[in-house]
This record gives C-alpha cells, structure tokens and sequence, in this order.
C-alpha cells in the first residue's frame, strides 16, 4: 500500500475516532474538553492502528481519560467498521501522546535562555 493511501486511512481513521468519541462515551467522569486525537498511525497492513491522545490536565486525570478512552475501545472499532470500508479494521492501541509537553517545555527552555541573554552583543559590537 502506498505512503500516500496509508496517510489517508490514517486521517480518515483519526477523523472518525474523534467524532465517535462524542457519541460513545457517556462516563461522568469523562471531561471531553480536555481530550484530542492527536495522531493514527495504521500498520501498512491495515490490522493495528496506534492512536495517540493529547490529555489537558494533571497526571491523574491524564491517566483517568486515557483509562475511559481504553475501556471503549471496542465500541469505537465497530463504529470504524460500521462508517468506513476497509480490508479490515484495525485493532486500535490507544496511547497517551506526550508531545506538546515536550513542545510546552522546550519553549519554556528557550524563554528562560532568552530572559538570561537580554542583549548578547555588547553596543559596538559588529556582526
């Protein structure tokens, strides 16, 4: 299958599994808001996918959504096989993606840097 055509599932996959989201999963406890489907990333023979969720929160409550997320899992593959024609439907892995902050603390690094190098030219300085 082509690079091409597996981003296409992937995005296809990431777009239902976000709206299927909304419909499946009626906990109290679940705090939508605070969850997003960053990325799916789909083997390229189309039996697994890793979907990774971006959780806004504390480490426990991070842990609770990704908990939830996990225990419907199953729901959220029928409706997979239910709106999408594919080979087959992938048996989803559902991680927690910790990449924003990792983003959030590389740019907190870099404002610190900044505050420490005010001004790293000296005046009469040349380039």
């Amino acid at each position: 299958m082509s690079v091409d055509r597996i981003d296409r599932v992937n995005a296809l996959v990431k777009r239902e599994i976000s709206e299927s989201l909304f419909q499946i999963i009626n906990d109290e406890a679940f705090d939508m808001a605070s969850v997003t489907v960053t990325h799916v990333v789909t083997s390229r023979n189309l039996r697994n996918a890793r979907v990774l969720v971006s959780v806004r929160g504390d480490e426990e409550k991070k842990k609770l959504m990704l908990k939830i997320v996990r225990r419907h899992r199953v729901e959220i593959q029928r409706v997979i096989n239910r709106d999408l024609t594919l080979k087959f439907t992938p048996k989803l892995h559902i991680d927690l993606d910790r990449s924003i902050e990792s983003g959030h603390h590389v740019l907190d690094i870099l404002d610190d840097m900044a505050v420490k190098n005010v001004d790293p030219l000296e005046p009469g300085d040349e380039l």
